[in-house]
């Protein structure tokens, strides 16, 4: 995104942020982080969105105490604006890894800034902001997410992934993020899936016909409000599409400053170590595309799984093996995390996407939202159902882990933080 867009989303998005309430200064730079971020791939989308809305936690949680720290050396900081530390904390680390954009987001924080009254916890918020920036950036440092590897495949069995169309001539993308430090999971294979079925068995049977049938470009089969959310969800996805998902249920409860930093710190941290997790997965097992196995479905030694030369996918692969799904894997980790904070349902929520200004989906359940997910990717031609199946499992134990470990109440500060009952 060139930068003269940056600044007119950024602007944009400062214009039309309610002002009456100053809780709504973690949604306002949420927002500014996610139009930052949105022409990132998705693993760094992802980290870059845990640092950020980390940096934010850090820094409120300092001022109120109501939650374990993330990293515990952020000196706790009563009576400093805690308004101004979320502004300092998003801002500095930003600005920090998107240097590039250092004049847009210098205008945006004076905006901010301007709307908090002049004052000595004024400006021991933005100090405050500042610190706990720099030390969730220091934190990261060499944490694996550089420089990056790829894979070429060495063999060309039945079963092994190989270069799809869209693939750089280096070979498979993100083989590095199976090594990134999570933020919050002990280590990347903590969740590993299981393995992906025997190419002779019935559930591989079943999930080939059904891709090979409804996922192709040219089938007559695939309903149009199926091709929407392939549509859709193959143009938003991660950090992109859930935070302004939890910013819509988090708008609609009212929630405090400080429990909206927790959540979004819990989100994006899910989202990033669900990321980690799969790429470790994927790159384990090394199963093959959809497009390749159709093709090839003469070879597999399954007399059920008839070939089809002409298969090709309705949406473009991503350039890594297929089992299990990565935008399954990290959003029914996200869904994990704002159903145990916000709710499984009763929502108001509408997901769309500039570059597919026709499709609105509007929704009432958590779980709907994850099923047309599920659906994309089918109908979408770049993943079998088991895909699917193993990356919501893989997500859901993530988002889980990510909640039950981290940033939790402190006694006293309201028991379950005011989460719904599950």
């Amino acid at each position: 995104m060139h930068t003269t867009k940056i600044i007119t989303v950024l602007s944009a998005v400062l214009a039309l942020t309610p002002t009456v309430g100053r809780a709504d200064v973690v949604l306002e730079w949420n927002a500014l982080m996610v139009a930052l971020v949105q022409g990132q791939p998705p693993p760094n989308m992802n980290r870059f969105a845990a640092i950020t809305q980390l940096a934010v936690f850090e820094a409120v949680n300092a001022v109120t105490g109501e939650h374990t720290p993330y990293l515990g050396t952020v000196p706790p900081a009563p009576g400093a604006s805690a308004e101004a530390a979320v502004v300092s904390a998003a801002h500095t680390v930003l600005r920090h890894y998107f240097p590039d954009r250092a004049a847009s987001l210098d205008a945006a924080s004076a905006k901010s800034l301007a709307q908090i009254p002049e004052g000595p916890a004024k400006h021991r918020g933005i100090t405050l902001g500042e610190t706990a920036a720099a030390q969730m950036i220091a934190s990261r440092t060499n944490d694996g997410s550089e420089p990056p590897e790829f894979y070429l495949p060495l063999t060309s069995n039945p079963g092994d992934w190989q270069l799809t169309p869209d693939c750089p001539r280096l070979g498979g993308v993100f083989l590095h993020w199976r090594n990134v430090r999570p933020f919050a999971i002990r280590r990347a294979d903590q969740f590993r899936s299981d393995p992906p079925p025997a190419l002779k068995g019935a559930r591989y049977t079943r999930d080939y016909k059904e891709v090979q049938a409804v996922g192709s470009r040219d089938t007559a089969e695939r309903p149009h409000d199926r091709a929407n959310v392939a549509r859709l969800y193959a143009a938003v996805g991660d950090a992109v599409l859930w935070n302004p998902i939890a910013r819509q249920l988090a708008e609609a409860r009212r929630d405090s400053l400080s429990r909206n930093a927790r959540t979004f710190a819990l989100l994006n941290m899910a989202l990033s170590d669900a990321g980690v997790a799969v790429m470790d997965t994927k790159y384990h097992y090394n199963f093959w595309r959809p497009e390749t196995a159709i093709v090839a479905g003469g070879r597999d030694d399954n007399e059920k799984t008839e070939p089809a030369a002409s298969y090709v996918p309705f949406i473009v692969a991503p350039c890594f093996p297929s089992y299990p799904s990565g935008h399954a894997s990290t959003s029914y980790a996200a869904r994990e995390v704002l159903e145990r904070v916000l709710g499984k349902r009763g929502h108001v929520i509408t997901v769309s996407s500039p570059a597919e200004p026709r499709i609105v989906l509007d929704y009432t359940r958590l779980n709907d939202i994850t099923s047309d997910i599920d659906d994309a990717r089918v109908y979408g031609g770049i993943h079998f159902r088991f895909d699917q199946e193993g990356g919501a499992e893989q997500g859901r134990q993530v988002g889980s882990y990510v909640y039950q470990h981290r940033l939790r109440p402190v006694q006293g500060f309201g028991g379950n933080d005011g989460e719904p009952t599950r």
